[in-house]
């Protein structure tokens, strides 16, 4: 069985072909609702392997056959399953030609080709799935360009969290450097060793920005313990790092934030980055922000700094939907409380634009919430991600329950939080959002969107 699908993009076939050959290409391809890693990413188009890992330990092996290569016009991957931990694919049968058609306007048509005894609506989704995030992805670079923006070595700490995954794939793809900062002896030619608390001189050499996403996960029973590490892990790190990046040269430094600085209950009318400290009442998390945002312009004025206060992220991937999608999935999913909670979300791929966007917008600075234009309570996103997921809804939770998991500050602080932000800054910017409403949003998501 042969399925094909193709679409046109505003780029020339070499440099389509070139985004194809780059670090982070599969990342940005693999479809997030299969339960699917990225082990080992072909080394060459013409002759490399790319591993993907499935649960169990089991390895998908697709090898490039070099005697179908053709350089800005052609590439074919083939399942060829090894060893034990590839044996269940033995069944499978997978080839996928790649066919780049240049245009006499410039433009490339791309045609994906997949002969398959897989399910035909299973492959019809993932390609569907790739032509939209090419598309989405070409126009975002093409728009920074535009702008201005060049090639860049860009620092990006937390890179191999849901977000910093994303983004560093998006960027490399685009053709800048990335350089990741881990906390650990370092294992590749990208990486360079970052001690939070002392980080080395010479450890942003080079480099034109900086993206800070690291930082302890907030989920949890907020023990002493648990507040601890979430403010500590922000803090002195943040303003460490920033101070290291004004002394280094460095251009502009992105630093994660988060909209819990409005506080857990917002009001009945929108927030937005106008909103003075002070507008709603304290707490734990941000008072954590609000240090967490000075530590961040500890760079002085000489650095253009941003401060991406972010909502809740949406992804199968990780996060909330990563919880979610199993109950949901079983049928035993349902609003929270009264499901009347107000809830600001933001796709993955759109959080990677607006990172994006604080690299080339020299008139962003400050924050800038991340969060699409429309926001939902609980009661309509569990609707809609039932219906996308094909499942009914039809068991609360009751409000009471995420205090048996998160403890009753947990509960109030996360599940239970009522904020409406507003994307003010990028709305008046004219930013482009990819999905502005949940259902598209979770229908992209889950490769239930209509082509």
């Amino acid at each position: 069985m042969m399925i094909e699908r193709s679409s046109v993009l505003q780029a020339s076939s070499p440099s389509v072909f070139q985004w194809f050959s780059r670090p982070g290409a599969i990342h940005r391809l693999l479809p997030p609702w299969l339960p699917v890693t990225v082990i080992e990413q072909a080394a060459s188009l013409r002759d490399g392997t790319a591993v993907l890992g499935f649960p169990g330990a089991l390895r998908w092996r697709a090898r490039h056959q070099g005697s179908e290569f053709a350089q800005d016009r052609k590439f074919v991957d083939r399942l060829e399953p090894e060893g034990l931990r590839g044996l269940p694919f033995k069944a499978v049968r997978w080839r996928h030609e790649h066919l780049f058609e240049a245009g006499a306007s410039g433009e490339t048509t791309l045609r994906d080709r997949v002969e398959s005894n897989l399910p035909k609506t299973q492959i019809r989704s993932m390609l569907d799935y790739r032509h939209r995030q090419l598309a989405a992805d070409f126009a975002a670079h093409q728009r920074a360009a535009h702008a201005g923006l060049q090639p860049q070595v860009i620092a990006v700490t937390g890179s191999s969290g849901l977000v910093g995954t994303a983004l560093c794939a998006f960027l490399s793809t685009g053709g800048h450097r990335v350089i990741k900062l881990v906390r650990h002896a370092p294992t590749a030619a990208d990486e360079r060793f970052w001690d939070p608390d002392h980080p080395a001189q010479g450890l942003l050499e080079g480099c034109d920005a900086v993206i800070h996403l690291a930082g302890a996960s907030i989920f949890g029973r907020f023990t002493p313990e648990h507040r601890q590490a979430v403010l500590r892990s922000r803090v002195e790190p943040t303003r460490a790092l920033a101070q290291l990046a004004a002394h280094s040269g460095v251009s502009t430094f992105v630093s994660a934030s988060a909209i819990g600085i409005y506080g857990t209950s917002t009001g009945p009318d929108a927030l937005d980055e106008s909103a003075a400290e002070g507008t709603v009442p304290a707490d734990f998390l941000a008072e954590v922000v609000q240090q967490w945002e000075r530590a961040a312009g500890a760079g002085g004025a000489g650095l253009r700094t941003v401060c991406i206060r972010t909502g809740v992220v949406l992804s199968p991937r990780g996060g909330m939907l990563a919880v979610l999608r199993p109950l949901f999935t079983a049928g035993l999913g349902g609003k929270l409380g009264s499901g009347s909670q107000r809830f600001s979300w933001i796709g993955l791929d759109d959080l990677v634009d607006i990172y994006h966007r604080a690299l080339w917008d020299a008139k962003l600075s400050g924050p800038v919430n991340a969060v699409a234009p429309y926001a939902v309570d609980n009661a309509e996103f569990t609707k809609v991600l039932a219906e996308t997921l094909k499942r009914p809804a039809i068991i609360p939770v009751p409000a009471a329950a995420p205090k048996v998991l998160l403890g009753s500050e947990g509960a109030r602080l996360l599940a239970l939080a009522d904020q409406w932000i507003s994307p003010r800054k990028l709305l008046d910017a004219g930013h482009n959002f990819r999905n502005e409403r949940i259902e598209a949003e979770l229908a992209h998501s889950f490769g239930t969107a209509k082509v």
